[in-house]
């Protein structure tokens, strides 16, 4: 995520650039970006080192501390890896096609007697959305 580089046009007292990219995702509108960051290790007066986070030549304040969403303005923002939306974009393209899921079937569960009412039997249970996501689970994990 991280490299130093020895780059010219720092502001002036800078001991140290560290170049840090980043993907964020906002957890409310669902849009996705990413962006690069120099990162200036100066020290003041006193000899205490602080942070300038820079990007395209301005001063920004760090994405970790309160990212906000350029498309709705929200802070439920995710912090991931640089290259993350990247890659989502790049399925959402067909870059990398995943084979879409076949028909969810479920298994049939034979009647037994029971508690109940003689002659009443169950109704045939709906598929729900966790034996989708078991199924896609156990798919990628046999795959």
């Amino acid at each position: 995520m991280s490299e130093i580089t020895g780059r010219t046009g720092t502001r002036a007292g800078a001991t140290e650039v560290v170049h840090e990219s980043y993907s964020f995702a906002c957890m409310r509108c669902g849009h996705g970006w990413e962006q690069s960051f120099d990162i200036e290790h100066h020290r003041d007066a006193e000899g205490h080192e602080f942070l300038l986070y820079v990007t395209d030549g301005r001063i920004v304040p760090s994405p970790l501390t309160r990212p906000t969403c350029a498309n709705c303005d929200n802070h439920v923002v995710r912090i991931m890896r640089p290259g993350r939306v990247a890659s989502v974009r790049g399925t959402a393209h067909g870059v990398h096609r995943v084979p879409p899921a076949g028909p969810l079937e479920v298994p049939q569960v034979p009647e037994r007697s029971g508690p109940g009412a003689p002659g009443l039997t169950p109704a045939p249970r709906r598929p729900h959305l966790s034996d989708l996501l078991r199924a896609l689970h156990l798919q990628r994990r046999a795959g």
